[in-house]
């Protein structure tokens, strides 16, 4: 495939810009896509993740999110909920956005937490809100920095595949969100790849952590049985079993329009 050599395109196929179709074409395109874009503009996204990992390290700010901080220091973080209230809840969303933006480890326990410090409904609202921004900036991130230059290489088959993904892209969202063997940074950047619009991302999203959400919340408001647990431990079969159950249900429209289609080439 050939690649225009232009500064901040050199991830976009020539026949974007309807070069095949001759010199005309070229100008009559160029002159209706607006400026091009710099190439530091699209790796910026992917340039700030590098950093803000490289921050989280340095200053080790993935101990925040671990049952052995919440174990050591929970009576006085209840303290300095009690006492700033609102301070707690921007640094709690801060401090999500950040781990879930950045793919780090954790985030269960900053849900865990969340429903020992704010209760399990606040808790799960903000766990919510938080896992949503976080995933929705990786998202874009994802799309922006890697998206054009992935369709620039990937050549047919990718548009194969997103064409299937579309047309059940609310199931397959929504059951990769409630299937808890698949790991939610993967669910985050599948999609950027594939094409997905960003309000589908997000509603799927929002929805889709819900369950899960709520019940970690809710096992963190009652923190002796938390303090004495392991992330494996709360992942019991009956947890396991209902959030399989839920993705299954999202599976069904998947499965009822293969039927379909089944049925009626059969019937020809």
């Amino acid at each position: 495939m050939v690649l225009e050599a232009g500064t901040g395109e050199r991830c976009r196929p020539l026949h974007q810009h309807g070069a095949m179709a001759g010199p005309h074409k070229v100008s009559t395109d160029r002159s209706t896509a607006g400026p091009r874009r710099p190439a530091w503009r699209r790796w910026l996204p992917i340039g700030i993740i590098a950093v803000g990992l490289v921050l989280v390290f340095v200053f080790d700010l993935d101990e925040f999110a671990s049952l052995q901080h919440l174990q050591e220091h929970h009576q006085k973080l209840a303290e300095f909920v009690a006492a700033h209230y609102l301070q707690a809840v921007l640094g709690y969303l801060a401090l999500y956005v950040l781990f879930v933006a950045l793919s780090l480890p954790g985030a269960i326990w900053l849900t865990v937490a969340a429903g020992f410090l704010f209760g399990a409904v606040i808790g799960s609202i903000l766990s919510v809100v938080a896992a949503t921004a976080g995933a929705t900036l990786l998202f874009l991130a994802t799309k922006t920095s890697l998206g054009d230059c992935l369709h620039a290489h990937a050549g047919p088959w990718l548009a194969k595949v997103e064409r299937g993904f579309a047309d059940n892209q609310w199931s397959y969202l929504l059951m990769m969100r409630l299937f808890p063997a698949i790991p939610f940074f993967i669910a985050n950047l599948v999609p950027a790849f594939l094409g997905v619009p960003l309000s589908v991302f997000v509603i799927t999203t929002f929805i889709g952590i819900i369950p899960a959400t709520v019940i970690f919340a809710t096992i963190g408001a009652g923190l002796d049985s938390v303090l004495q647990a392991s992330a494996d431990s709360l992942m019991t079969p009956q947890v396991k079993g209902a959030l399989v159950a839920l993705a299954v249900l999202a599976a069904m429209p998947i499965v009822v329009k293969f039927m379909r289609r089944r049925h009626a080439s059969k019937g020809r």
